[in-house]
């Protein structure tokens, strides 16, 4: 054991470290852990920030690697022990992860806390049953935890349990009547009544005064939500703005990076590159769902995953975490870009069907519904030639106002304000007119509009686009009983319903600077008028 000079000297050391990271130099960072690895080769504390700095230098295999030399120094090191499962997680190994959640399951005893902290690495493994399995452990063992009761009712939600998790976020009040994530996704679970709201509730909180910076947006969207619900559409659009502003001020993002990177994107996956024979990975499958969030991506992905032979995976990371291995190297997200045109295609494509087979689901096809990749449509089909991709389109005023209504946990900054919102919108309608053009093969473009319309054609055409047998369950998706962990949870476990469409023009006033922004832009946000 270091004395306490020695430790003092240790900790000023890695909080240099950490300040370079910060900084975003990764090779002085790494330099300076391999100096003190040298110099301190017992502490656990100097591997696990190195693991960090290499996370960060996108070296995922070396990554791991420290990980597990701090779990060698100290077997019984939780912090080690969950840093290394993080780690396989990055490197695609979910079914080595699984296998040890379930061994520490078994031997966790008593211990609530270790529990909760398993739940959440299921959860991390699309393993919600698994999860809520541990949750209700945790519960019983300290019922009077507002976070594991959260935590709780968030795993009922994605298993499909609606009125127990709202009993349950019920009960996260009663112990906290300052967790406002509770107010904000109990309003989710229904449609409220003007009997039976929770308004009132929440306005005497918002008076008093909220105790944590992000609070006043949670109230904010969950006042929102509720008083949408019972019709009063200018006090629904009040505190949704307020909520938005509140939610845009406590954040740096500059809307500007993303549409850069949208428009190298353009640049480097041009037409030359798709001119050769495809050399990825020539599996087949999988399937990929995707588009803005909010634009029904979780709806496609339901009526996919009805069929007998195909699971669904949800939002996962794995395909951005098999290019980032792949790619190495650090220098931000403009030069993984043009790194990403020059890869092994074909490595690509293995890393990531590798990884997702680890997750064990046990059928033929596997679903990929991350919203996000529609950035990668072109690495896509250089890496997966064989894979199916389905785009799915929606009004773009009803895509925006979708994501601007939605207080999303994390992800998806843009949507918080008209200006970044409409420049993101824009960019991403660029990339997706540009791989139109460039593969207009590589996927099927569905409009959202279209599928609530007119539900068994369209279906069908997915269905047959996707080389799938049909089966009747595809048109009884709310029937299927496998979890859901996204924001249209509630909404997915109803049949088919139109209620969602030309919603924004409930505000039309309201919105008016977001619509003048991308008819500007020429972009055809449908006849302008009154809601039915």
């Amino acid at each position: 054991m270091p004395g306490k000079s020695q430790s003092r000297e240790l900790q000023a050391e890695m909080d240099q470290v950490t300040s370079l990271l910060r900084e975003g130099s990764s090779d002085a960072a790494r330099a300076r852990c391999d100096s003190l690895i040298w110099r301190f080769p017992k502490s656990i504390d100097i591997r696990l920030l190195a693991s960090s700095v290499e996370q960060q230098s996108g070296d995922f295999d070396r990554m791991l690697e420290r990980a597990e030399e701090a779990l060698a120094l100290a077997p019984a090191h939780s912090g080690a022990q969950f840093r290394v499962l993080e780690c396989r997680l990055y490197c695609g190994q979910a079914d080595r992860v699984v296998a040890t959640l379930a061994e520490m399951e078994a031997s966790a005893g008593n211990d609530h806390a270790l529990i909760a902290r398993i739940a959440e690495f299921y959860t991390h493994c699309t393993r919600h049953a698994d999860a809520l399995r541990c949750l209700r452990r945790a519960t019983e063992l300290q019922s009077y935890n507002p976070a594991y009761q959260f935590s709780l009712a968030a795993a009922l939600i994605a298993t499909g349990e609606l009125e127990e998790a709202e009993q349950t976020l019920d009960h996260v009040i009663a112990l906290d009547p300052h967790d406002y994530d509770a107010y904000r996704n109990r309003s989710t679970l229904r449609t409220q009544g003007p009997d039976d709201n929770h308004i009132d509730e929440m306005l005497a909180l918002l008076q008093r005064g909220v105790r944590r910076p992000a609070g006043e947006a949670q109230l904010c969207y969950a006042l929102s939500k509720e008083y949408e619900d019972l019709g009063d559409y200018e006090q629904a659009f009040r505190y949704l703005k307020r909520g938005a502003e509140k939610r845009r001020g406590l954040m740096s993002y500059r809307v500007a990076s993303d549409v850069s990177a949208m428009q190298t994107i353009r640049q480097v996956f041009d037409d030359a590159l798709f001119q050769s024979e495809p050399c990825g990975d020539s599996r087949p499958g999988p399937i990929f769902v995707m588009g803005l969030p909010r634009s029904g991506t979780t709806l496609v992905d339901r009526i996919i995953a009805s069929l007998s032979q195909v699971a669904s995976l949800g939002e996962v990371n794995d395909f951005a975490y098999s290019l980032m291995r792949t790619a190495g190297g650090g220098g931000g997200k403009m030069s993984l870009i043009e790194r990403s045109a020059k890869l092994d295609f074909k490595r690509l494509g293995q890393r990531y069907l590798d990884s997702t087979r680890a997750y064990g689901a046990g059928t033929p096809y596997l679903i990929d519904k991350t919203p996000l990749n529609y950035l990668y449509i072109g690495l896509i089909r250089l890496a997966l030639p064989n894979a199916r991709i389905v785009h799915i389109r929606r009004n773009p005023m009803d895509s925006c106002y979708g994501m601007y209504r939605t207080l999303f946990r994390a992800g998806y900054p843009f949507s918080y304000d008209f200006d970044d919102l409409s420049r993101y919108y824009i960019a991403y309608r660029e990339l997706m007119d540009h791989w139109q053009t460039v593969v207009p093969d590589a996927f099927l473009d569905i409009s959202y509009e279209a599928l609530v319309a007119d539900q068994e054609p369209v279906t069908r055409n997915i269905i047959d686009y996707c080389g799938l047998d049909w089966e009747p369950a595809c048109l009884e998706f709310h029937r299927n009983a496998s979890p859901v962990a996204t924001a249209s949870s509630a909404q997915v476990r109803q049949p088919l319903y139109r209620d969602a469409l030309k919603r924004w023009r409930r505000y039309e006033t309201q919105l008016q600077p977001l619509a003048e922004r991308l008819e500007a832009a020429g972009i055809d946000i449908g006849q302008r008028g009154r809601t039915d």
